[in-house]
């Protein structure tokens, strides 16, 4: 039998995210949305995060799929849903995200109400500050936009009209143009 996983800490919450990124791969193409995979990050940790993002390696990606259908690399991006598990998820699972390059980390924990966004720079975990309006922007996915009010506020439209925000943006429609390219031209 698999964990026991509560409905208002980490079912709905987690819906949410997947969701909203949902909505963001629907406009990026080459990028892949997994929930609950697992990811072999090297031979001491395969890991089975709540959520990762990644791209196709011909677009960049520094993970692929197995012959067994299993992700080998580290995936650009992994969030957990952090309850009863925030401990590990902030210390142990982050160090070892942030040593097999994981470019991005979202850690949103349960009881804290609290929305951590961590960007790899020089090999180490920093936290990525929110804009002026309290947005959360992914650096390495143009238009991955989240507002955490709405996240906490359980407004999952909220969440929808920021990320169709960032997806309107002009970072993103380069981002896009970009990846179409890249997946028409020869390998």
């Amino acid at each position: 039998m698999p964990s026991p996983i509560r409905f208002t800490k980490h079912s709905e919450p987690h819906g949410y995210l997947i969701t909203w990124l949902g909505v963001y791969i629907a406009s990026t193409p080459g990028v892949r949305l997994g929930d609950n995979a697992t990811v072999r990050l090297d031979f001491e940790n395969e890991v089975q995060p709540d959520i990762l993002l990644r791209l196709d390696t011909v677009l960049g990606g520094r993970s692929h799929i197995t012959e067994d259908d299993y992700v080998e690399g580290p995936p650009e991006l992994i969030a957990e849903i952090a309850a009863s598990s925030a401990a590990y998820d902030l210390y142990d699972k982050r160090r070892v995200y942030a040593r097999n390059g994981v470019q991005e980390y979202l850690a949103v924990q349960m009881y804290e109400q609290r929305v951590d966004w961590f960007v790899l720079r020089e090999g180490v975990f920093e936290t990525l500050a929110p804009d002026e309006k309290g947005m959360l922007r992914s650096e390495i996915f143009p238009g991955l936009w989240l507002k955490p009010q709405a996240f906490w506020a359980g407004d999952l439209a909220g969440m929808l009209a920021t990320v169709q925000d960032g997806l309107a943006s002009p970072e993103h429609s380069a981002f896009a143009k970009k990846l179409k390219a890249a997946q028409r031209s020869p390998a």
